[in-house]
C-alpha cells in the first residue's frame, strides 16, 4: 500500500488541496486520490510534489507490505 504524507505537508505549508494540484498540474480529485493513498502518481508526478515541498520523494511517499 501507497503511504503518503501529502496531507501533512500541505497542511504545513497552508495550501489547499486545490492550490497544490494547480502547482503541480492535476485536477484537485487527483491530490485527494493520493492522500487517500487510493492513486499511485507518476513518476513526473512524484517529482513535481517533492519539488513543491522541497523533499526527496522518498521522505513523501513509501510503499508498505
Amino acid at each position: 500500500m501507497l503511504r503518503t504524507r501529502i496531507h501533512e505537508l500541505r497542511k504545513e505549508k497552508g495550501l489547499s488541496q486545490a492550490e497544490l494540484a494547480c502547482l503541480v498540474g492535476v485536477r484537485r480529485e487527483t491530490i485527494v486520490y493520493l492522500e487517500s493513498g487510493k492513486y499511485n502518481p507518476s513518476l513526473k508526478l512524484a517529482m513535481d510534489i517533492a519539488k513543491v515541498f522541497e523533499l526527496p520523494v522518498e521522505d513523501i511517499f513509501c510503499f508498505e507490505d
